[in-house]
């Protein structure tokens, strides 16, 4: 869980350094108001886009690794219920077994 925490954090450090980097441009660049503020939406448009992507991208790797991670576990537990099972036969077959061997009172 701190791997993806840490990603995140990735992701929102270099989106806001995009912002940020964004509208220092433009706000430098010798553009008329309407032009600077309507090139500052553009970016922002993008950068949406773009984390908007991102995030839809983590989305999905998390579905697929959570059906993954559901699938080993049903894997397992099948396993297990196996195990216990043939656990319970061969403690069946030795008590038979045992009890057959005693001497008659």
């Amino acid at each position: 869980m701190a791997h993806s925490s840490s990603n995140m954090d990735i992701l929102f450090a270099f989106v806001l350094g995009g912002l940020v980097g964004a509208g220092v441009t433009m706000l430098l660049t010798p553009y008329s108001g309407k032009e600077t503020r309507r090139k500052i939406r553009e970016e922002v448009e993008d950068v949406e886009d773009w984390a908007k992507d991102r995030c839809d991208e983590i989305k999905e790797n998390v579905e697929r690794r959570l059906e993954r991670i559901k699938q080993v576990v049903q894997e397992r537990k099948d396993d297990l219920k196996r195990a216990y099972q043939a656990g319970k036969e061969a403690f069946v077959k030795e008590k038979e077994r045992l009890v057959k061997e005693q001497p008659a009172s």
